[in-house]
């Protein structure tokens, strides 16, 4: 199938690709791959390292001219997303992935095709493999268990790189030069709950929001999406205000770094207050409904009264705190970029709210590209657990990749492009992690960072699919930068 590719430029990357793709590499199962690695760079008589966790690290001298070059680490991840058809009978354990070409899109048979990173990776042994490409002292690593947290980004040990300069190929569009990524937290505050009993002629009820967009934690922060947890948390506390009612259970949310969808609170009250809850779930449904109507216009505040008598319920001066809190957590963005138009610089999603059988559990993602700034909004939460007496957890830290106005690398990349296509590239950063926080973690900051790639689409899903010609020009481009690094 790619023989119609023989024409172009990047033939030999695709040619590895598929080559790589003949191995099963999903996150996990990465050694036959990493062997693969290993053999290629034996083959062609080149320094390979294999550490504990298969990442590879292969080195090439620079060619005639670029000997005393810098060294320049070029970076991708051998590890795939397995993901296929419901009627695929694909085994990702044994099965090669099949190509199809069709126009200018190279996807596989039903399942994904692996070209987040499997193209990075296979651009750069091509590299690896010329006798007539002009580059400096390269240094290959390709790092596992990228899709399932940066697994061997963070077992790699600094000490068997030499350079200080690293090329991320594990960007998905054309143009679009990321030169920061958020660090984050996992932030978990823990309100003890002390239970009683309710009075035997209270109703019980479910309070339901539904029907809101939710969205990536990272990528869909700033687009003002309402956040159920935080809506219901605002509903609870208009309604304290107006009558007395006890809470047996808050939910909303399933995952920390996805925005929530909906929510549920089973509360009850005297039979003498139905009327007023009813009224005020209206007046608040139309309220939110007029505050989301641009992002989030499907949003719908409802009441069920239940059947269930149970009497189980938050003692006073738990649901007090319960509430405060959810009032008051920090959620959504907190701080903008003023170097890079449009980024967010730190952000906050109160993402999951559980009610367990001894806590009251708020299950946050915190994001931002400057440390500091992450810490503010720790510390502004662990002032809150401190005020209604209740414990806070961090756990999953990684590190951000901080924007570097001075960036040399990003000059070089930039002035290429211009030479190449005749206009400027986006200079961008994302809201989410990348490898390159760990490596800026690893290197302690002393090393010059930047990520391209062609254009891939419907990544992590069956319709995975890569822009032939797209990975063509970013070949070309890849292989104009390293004959500008001198």
């Amino acid at each position: 199938m790619l023989e119609k590719l023989k024409e172009l430029n990047s033939f030999k990357a695709f040619k590895y690709f598929k080559e790589m793709n003949q191995v099963p590499r999903g996150s996990g199962n990465e050694k036959g791959v990493s062997d693969f690695l290993v053999n290629f760079a034996k083959k062609h008589n080149l320094k390979v390292t294999q550490d504990a966790s298969l990442n590879i690290i292969i080195k090439k001298p620079g060619t005639p001219g670029y000997e005393n070059a810098p060294k320049i680490i070029i970076q991708g991840h051998m590890d795939m997303v397995c993901e296929k058809e419901l009627h695929s009978k694909h085994d990702f354990l044994k099965d090669p992935i099949e190509f199809i070409v069709e126009g200018d899109f190279l996807h596989a048979n039903g399942t994904t095709l692996g070209a987040d990173d499997g193209i990075a990776v296979a651009m750069s042994l091509a590299v690896l493999d010329s006798t007539d490409i002009p580059h400096p002292p390269i240094e290959l690593l390709v790092t596992t268990g990228e899709e399932v947290g940066m697994v061997g980004a963070e077992a790699l040990d600094p000490k068997d790189l030499e350079g200080r300069v690293l090329i991320n190929i594990d960007s998905e569009e054309e143009g679009k030069l990321l030169v920061s990524c958020a660090g984050g937290v996992r932030e978990k505050i823990k309100l003890p709950i002390i239970w009683e009993e309710s009075d035997k002629n209270f109703v019980n009820c479910l309070i339901k929001l539904r029907d809101l967009k939710g969205g990536h934690s990272g990528m869909e922060i700033d687009k003002e999406r309402g956040n159920a947890n935080k809506i219901m948390g605002r509903f609870l506390m208009d309604l304290k205000s107006a009558i007395d009612f006890k809470i047996n259970s808050i939910s909303g949310g399933a995952k920390n770094n996805a925005i929530p969808r909906s929510a549920d609170a089973v509360i009850l009250f005297r039979e003498d207050d139905q009327t007023i809850v009813k009224e005020k779930v209206a007046l608040w449904n139309s309220i939110f409904k007029n505050e989301l109507n641009t992002v989030d216009p499907d949003v719908n505040l409802s009441i069920e009264i239940l059947e269930d008598n149970s009497r189980k319920i938050f003692s006073e001066e738990t649901a007090t705190k319960a509430l405060q809190v959810l009032f008051l957590i920090p959620n959504g963005v907190k701080s903008m970029s003023l170097d890079i138009k449009g980024l967010v610089q730190s952000s906050t999603n109160i993402g999951v709210l559980t009610t367990e059988d001894d806590y009251l559990v708020f299950d946050s993602a915190i994001r931002s590209s400057v440390a500091s700034l992450k810490k503010l909004i720790c510390d502004e939460t662990i002032v809150l657990a401190e005020m209604v007496g209740a414990t806070i957890e961090f756990e999953s830290d990684y590190p951000e990749w901080q924007y570097d106005a001075n960036s040399k690398i990003k000059t070089v990349f930039e002035n290429v492009y211009k030479d190449l296509f005749g206009k400027k590239p986006e200079i961008a950063a994302i809201h989410a992690g990348l490898e390159c926080g760990l490596f800026s973690k690893k290197f302690e900051g002393n090393i010059d960072q930047i990520s391209f790639g062609p254009n891939m689409y419907d990544v992590h899903t069956s319709k995975e699919h890569l822009s032939i010609s797209s990975t063509d020009r970013m070949w070309n481009y890849l292989l104009a930068v390293l004959k500008e690094i001198k």
